[in-house]
């Protein structure tokens, strides 16, 4: 499947179609400056790693000692060799031609909004959701739907922390844009434009208040932590702030609806990539060391990432400059791949894997609903996962939408049993789900018969659906 993403919403406010949107490439930075991450041998930077940056014809935007790591600006082309020749540097990187991208796949469609009654005891919307339904959301809600000291961090777009239907749970001591590399709290900085952070809120921590929709967690906190750019790119710099932001802030669980560009894989033994992929590497790892659960999308390729071989279609940013390489084990997804990660994959409405999700043993943990408008429709006639979006509400499909699921049932099992290390959570969102056997292989939903992939595993794991469906309800009563 291309890598070019299609990444228009349908908008739904006050039961009409609001509009639609398409995101396009970031416009190149100005002049000649460029961002290089600087990463440190050792998890600590030297007292005068700002002269030494200087020297080198740069200087130094953020650092953080505990992982070593340096985001720097310079407009050198000469400084990645010398703030390298410094011995205590393990490598620098540049990130303008490396990006983060959304994982999601959002096609505008505009139908109207169906009829539909809501649940009993829940808002308006609530009946569009069969997605809530499929993970047993509202029997869990009727038994905790969430601690308000419980904080999500949404590492996103941003969220429209105007939206009524997540105004109330806006933790706004806790948000922040990461965009620049630097925190910023200033609202208006973290505030989403693009509109997929605000979906995948939604899907997490929507309230339950008599309007729109209902979230897996309304009663719990989220925090937006925006490190995808108004365009939906998210940078190196940005990433590694983010999660740094997590680790030191008291987040509890962040969601994470992305994975690196412009390579599909990043590759610790390429030169050009090595710098970028330990820094990253090293804040998701900070952060799961102060607590924070990462529950990551598995993305939108339908490819095995269990298997390595021949990858054609990155460097997908910027645009037209794809290589064919060989892929072996040394390259990584990131977020999903990181160890301790919790990787979800997107199934339907009919208990199927989605037709676009990537899977794998290995790298598989649950599966989750993130919509499938081709081949597992509803009867109310969309397939799509219905959340919030900036001016109203929005269908979406994508591992994007099934990881938020998850996320917030991670929310809901530490608002029921208490705060736990993040394997301990892990092993009890695994240990909850509901298995889902392979279906007979190969799998391939329907016409064009262009979506063929084999299921590796048995009942109780495979790499279609991991441990299975995440169950809110299991989580909470276990």
């Amino acid at each position: 499947m291309s890598r070019t993403l299609r990444r228009a919403l349908t908008a739904i406010g006050a039961g009409s179609l609001v509009g639609a949107m398409l995101l396009t490439a970031p416009a190149a930075i100005a002049g000649t400056d460029q961002t290089y991450v600087v990463l440190y041998k050792s998890l600590a930077v030297p007292a005068n790693a700002g002269d030494t940056v200087k020297q080198a014809g740069g200087t130094v935007v953020a650092s953080y000692g505990a992982i070593g790591v340096v985001i720097a600006r310079s407009g050198d082309a000469r400084f990645s060799s010398r703030i390298t020749s410094d011995s205590r540097v393990e490598g620098a990187s540049a990130t303008a031609s490396f990006a983060t991208q959304l994982t999601d796949e959002m096609d505008a469609a505009g139908e109207p909004l169906p009829d539909s009654a809501p649940a009993p005891g829940d808002d308006p919307m609530s009946g569009l959701q069969w997605d809530m339904v499929q993970i047993h959301a509202p029997e869990a809600r009727a038994i905790n739907g969430g601690s308000p000291s419980v904080v999500v961090g949404d590492i996103d777009t941003g969220l429209d922390y105007t939206h009524p239907d997540l105004a109330a749970n806006v933790d706004f001591a806790n948000s922040v844009s990461c965009v620049g590399g630097v925190p910023d709290q200033n609202p208006a900085a973290w505030f989403d434009v693009n509109g997929h952070g605000t979906h995948t809120a939604g899907t997490i921590a929507a309230a339950r208040n008599g309007i729109g929709i209902v979230g897996v967690a309304p009663n719990v906190k989220i925090a937006g932590i925006k490190a995808g750019n108004d365009d939906g790119y998210f940078f190196p710099e940005a990433v590694i702030c983010a999660f740094m932001w997590a680790g030191s802030h008291g987040i509890d669980v962040t969601n994470n609806s992305y994975f690196a560009d412009p390579w599909l894989f990043n590759c610790r033994n390429d030169a050009g990539q090595r710098a970028i992929w330990k820094a990253e590497q090293r804040a998701i790892r900070y952060a799961m060391q102060q607590g924070v659960t990462v529950v990551a999308a598995q993305g939108n390729e339908n490819i095995d990432l269990s298997k390595r071989n021949v990858d054609t279609i990155s460097p997908d940013f910027p645009p037209g400059s794809e290589v064919t390489r060989d892929v072996t084990n040394a390259c990584v997804v990131i977020p999903v791949e990181i160890p301790g990660v919790i990787g979800v994959t997107a199934d339907g409405y009919n208990l199927q894997k989605a037709y676009y999700s990537t899977y794998g043993v290995g790298v598989a943990d649950v599966t989750a609903p993130g919509g499938d408008r081709r081949f597992q429709i509803p009867p109310t006639g969309n397939g799509r996962v219905l959340s919030t979006f900036p001016g109203g509400y929005a269908y979406a499909q994508g591992t994007s939408m099934a990881s938020p699921h998850a996320a917030g049932v991670a929310a809901l099992a530490i608002s029921a049993h208490g705060k736990m290390p993040p394997g301990a959570l892990q092993a009890l969102l695994t240990s909850t789900a509901d298995p889902m056997a392979c279906p007979p292989n190969p799998f391939d939903p329907g016409p064009p018969f262009i979506f063929a992939a084999t299921c590796i595993g048995g009942d109780g794991y495979n790499g279609f659906y991991g441990h299975g469906q995440v169950n809110a309800l299991s989580a909470v009563t276990k």
